[in-house]
């Protein structure tokens, strides 16, 4: 039998390499009118304001984002941003060569997946896209939950599609938004990614404090998750004896 029923990722910076705003992002500020530095320091402090959903659908969060910066665009222009900025973050996301195999192997051994992803309106748009979609059984994005981790509800809602409960579940992720304390606070098990790339990666709300058991490459979950060989010692809360 697997150790695990079903493992849960994070999307950017784990079943993804390194994620950093790219050029493209500029003409999104250009179609605005706003300076682009102005533009990424708005989008950085709003973010959690943002992936909640609570601002309204894609036009209106990049209005809402635009009156924090001090320019009011016409109705074209946000429209041609809108599609600007989803072709940005789309370029800004470059799957893991072993995402795909590792999804399809744990899949094969009677293991199910799913993503659980702090996001904004476009990763929903454009996930269907990825080779990795026909590979996840659930997808739980924040944008559409109304919440962001490290909530719980993100977690069990997960589980809940799944029909599993979180003991059954393992959740890897790279440690943005305190997702692994958040996880094991809805009892799952909890492990970090700490691939080379990820100390270029974009993080907002870091899980510093996570003395958790680690991954180098997403190939690892193989044999931990289902139950070929044991991971790092894990004591009854879930956290692992050693630090990262």
């Amino acid at each position: 039998m697997p150790r695990f029923q079903a493992v849960l990722f994070d999307f950017f910076g784990t079943l993804t390499r390194s994620v950093q705003r790219g050029p493209a992002h500029r003409s999104t500020a250009e179609l605005l009118g706003c300076p682009a530095d102005t533009f990424t320091e708005v989008l950085d402090r709003t973010y959690y304001q943002r992936a909640t959903g609570a601002l309204g659908n894609a036009e209106a969060t990049l209005r809402w984002v635009c009156a924090q910066a001090g320019v009011h665009p016409t109705d074209g222009a946000v429209r041609a941003a809108v599609a600007s900025r989803h072709r940005a973050v789309r370029a800004d996301t470059r799957l893991r060569a072993e995402a795909v195999p590792v999804l399809a192997a744990l899949r094969q051994r009677g293991v199910r997946t799913g993503l659980i992803s702090d996001c904004t309106h476009e990763l929903p748009a454009f996930l269907p896209q990825l080779a990795v979609a026909p590979l996840l059984d659930v997808r739980v994005f924040s944008v559409q939950v109304g919440r962001c981790k490290p909530d719980r509800a993100l977690y069990l809602t997960a589980c809940r599609l799944l029909g599993l409960d979180p003991a059954d579940c393992l959740y890897v992720g790279d440690g943005g938004s305190q997702e692994l304390t958040g996880a094991e606070r809805a009892g799952l098990t909890a492990v970090r990614l700490v691939a080379p790339d990820l100390t270029e990666h974009m993080v907002f709300n870091a899980d510093r404090s996570w003395t958790g058991p680690t991954l180098h490459s997403l190939t690892d979950l193989l044999a931990l998750a289902s139950g070929e060989k044991e991971g790092p010692p894990v004591n009854a809360s879930g956290r692992a004896g050693a630090p990262c």
